[in-house]
């Protein structure tokens, strides 16, 4: 602001008096805008300071490859998307001669209408391609490598384009059938989409050893959905005449993490992401199961079956504990812990946990197992206190035979974490000799030397892991957010892998970032007792795509998510994680991060007697 000051020059001494006091002016308005140039960055690192970020946590020396700029998000108006338009499909066997380049299509026929089915209903009519891009041989290990594909182009289509990114290591090129998340009552060929998926550059044979040839490692990171994508729409073209109107992107697991890097980097080519249980930090996430196999083979009574260092009567002990101090936190008692941030708060393991006097018996925990239980929910650290990756929030979806699949299987199994982690994320790589012995690896990796690797590159490895796997920027997305894109990501609060409170943390640094209007394009849904995807005793079944598809075209963005037991007599197939005292189609509200489902009054099964409320976590709780 500036001041305009009047004065009186009678004579030179007036004038002197004048001079001076407008130097001093200027000296004071210098000074006041030096620190209105300094308040934005101080303003921005209290806030990273007051996020659920560790300050002591694993990088490279180099930094982080997932860390955000300084700069902060755009405030620019944004646009409303049109809606897609319908067509019809013009080709179908013809386009056994579709050109582009570094691509061959391999099988093309038109599938009648109901030889496949969804949710107890016909699939629609569809055209089913098949080929491959950028077929080539390694120098590195001299296999053969190809990105793997298939398309389904519905004969009516709604004029939409869906990349079905997913999961696991990949290396199958899964139907595209656009299906994703637990008991799906219409994929995406019944929404009319059509749909995309690959293996990501390497076959089921290669895996996990094609984290050996530097390129495949890119193409499964992010560079197989860089090279589909341009080819996937101009076969859409040529299939209806014309290109699609929206395209949109979705998994979940590690098709969850495709989805957050392509809002990253290929934001310019979608205008909506679904991203359900996302490992965009999967590279630390694989380090922390390895780390968690350590911790529980210290109360384990057989090192060959981790399981037995918390079994499943045992889960059920610790379950019931959470349910007894946070069952009611949501005003109903109902097997279901719907304020898991107030949770965390109250639940004391030590305290609440019944503490076994003698012998193990199923109905208590042991002292040792009560600690290890506090150190793997804290999240995995380093010797030295460093933080490896995110903590897990207490919930009663633990019973889940999923989490303890995670936890005690995949962590030192040949199929996950350990070649993950070896093959695939080090650099550089580990002897392929590691597959002789999964277990000893895991139980033997050092994480205060091995765990940098993920941060690694070389000569060969050009980029590291935390570099190719990761999301660039992922709380800077002002390209989705410019062009009127829009982004939902779902997460269970019983996920035995990939944390809800890794996703929370990057969700309050992105709100952070955009001044705390994140949601008007991007939104998080948390899913409590749900696991990894799907599953756990929860109303596991949503309709993320439509929820999406409104927001994008026309605006309606979701305030709530209707989500559905699984239940006896689901069509879209039961999920025997259901308890039997449910009502088998109980729904319950989904509510946008950081608002919980609170009961308000009528009948505690349908979501209807819910609102979504702010969490009543914060200091001063009643222990």
């Amino acid at each position: 602001m500036k001041e305009e000051h009047i004065y009186n020059l009678k004579n030179e001494d007036e004038r002197g008096k004048s001079l001076s006091k407008r130097k001093n002016y200027s000296i004071l308005l210098t000074v006041v805008l030096i620190l209105m140039t300094l308040l934005p960055s101080l303003v921005m690192a209290e806030s990273e300071n007051a996020s659920k970020t560790n300050n002591s946590t694993l990088t490279n020396d180099k930094g982080n490859a997932n860390q955000s700029t300084t700069k902060s998000g755009s405030t620019d108006s944004i646009p409303q998307l049109t809606p897609a338009k319908p067509s019809t499909l013009q080709k179908c066997t013809e386009l056994a001669a579709f050109d582009f380049p570094r691509t061959s299509i391999t099988s093309v026929r038109l599938v009648p209408a109901g030889e496949v089915s969804n949710g107890g209903q016909p699939v629609g009519a569809h055209c089913l391609i098949q080929g491959k891009m950028n077929e080539r041989v390694s120098p590195v290990d001299g296999q053969t490598y190809a990105i793997g594909f298939e398309m389904r182009l519905p004969v009516d289509w709604a004029g939409r384009f869906l990349y079905q990114a997913n999961g696991g290591t990949d290396g199958v090129v899964v139907p595209a059938l656009g299906s994703f998340t637990g008991g799906q009552l219409q994929n995406g060929i019944q929404m009319g989409f059509a749909v995309l998926s690959s293996d990501a550059g390497h076959n089921g044979s290669q895996n996990p050893l094609f984290g050996l040839d530097p390129q495949a490692r890119l193409d499964y990171g992010y560079q197989a959905v860089g090279t589909l994508t341009p080819m996937a729409k101009s076969l859409i073209k040529a299939a209806y005449g014309r290109d699609p109107d929206r395209s949109y992107f979705a998994g979940g697991s590690n098709g969850g993490r495709h989805t957050m890097v392509a809002a990253s980097r290929y934001a310019d080519q979608y205008d909506g992401f679904l991203a359900v249980a996302p490992g965009f930090n999967l590279p630390k996430a694989a380090v922390a199961q390895l780390w968690g196999a350590q911790q529980w083979a210290k109360v384990a009574t057989d090192t060959k079956n981790l399981e037995t260092a918390l079994p499943p009567a045992e889960r059920q002990v610790l379950a019931q504990a959470i349910l007894n101090r946070c069952d009611g936190l949501d005003h109903l008692v109902d097997g279901m812990v719907q304020d898991p941030n107030r949770c965390q708060k109250v639940f004391n393991v030590k305290r609440d946990v019944p503490t076994c006097v003698s012998e193990r018996n199923g109905t208590c925990l042991t002292e040792a197992q009560k600690e290890v239980v506090e150190d793997v929910f804290a999240g995995a650290r380093t010797s030295s206190g460093k933080a490896i990756y995110s903590s897990f929030p207490f919930d009663p979806g633990i019973v889940q035979s999923g989490w303890a699949s995670w936890k005690f299987q995949s962590s030192v199994g040949a199929q996950r974490d350990p070649v993950a982690v070896g093959f695939i994320f080090s650099t550089p790589p580990e002897d392929k000799s590691m597959m002789n012995d999964t277990l000893s690896y895991a139980l033997n990796f050092n994480v205060d030397t091995q765990a940098q690797r993920i941060f690694e590159s070389n000569e060969l490895y050009t980029e590291s892991a935390m570099e190719f796997m990761t999301p660039p920027n992922p709380t800077h997305l002002d390209t989705l957010r410019n062009r009127g894109a829009k982004m939902i990501v779902a997460h269970g609060t019983a996920d035995g892998v990939f944390s809800p409170d890794d996703t929370a943390r990057w969700y309050d640094e992105l709100n952070a970032n955009y001044r705390n209007k994140a949601d008007e394009f991007t939104r998080y849904f948390e899913i409590p007792g749900m696991g990894h995807v799907r599953g756990g005793p929860a109303t596991d079944q949503f309709d993320g795509l439509g929820a999406l598809i409104k927001w994008v075209e026309y605006g309606e963005a979701p305030d709530r998510i209707t989500a559905t037991a699984r239940g006896v007599g689901n069509t879209g197939g039961v999920n025997p994680d259901v308890p039997s005292t449910w009502a088998p189609d109980r729904s319950r509200p989904l509510c946008p991060y950081p608002l919980v489902a609170r009961y308000t009054k009528g009948d505690p099964e349908v979501a209807s007697s819910f609102q979504c409320k702010p969490s009543s976590g914060g200091p001063g709780l009643n222990q």
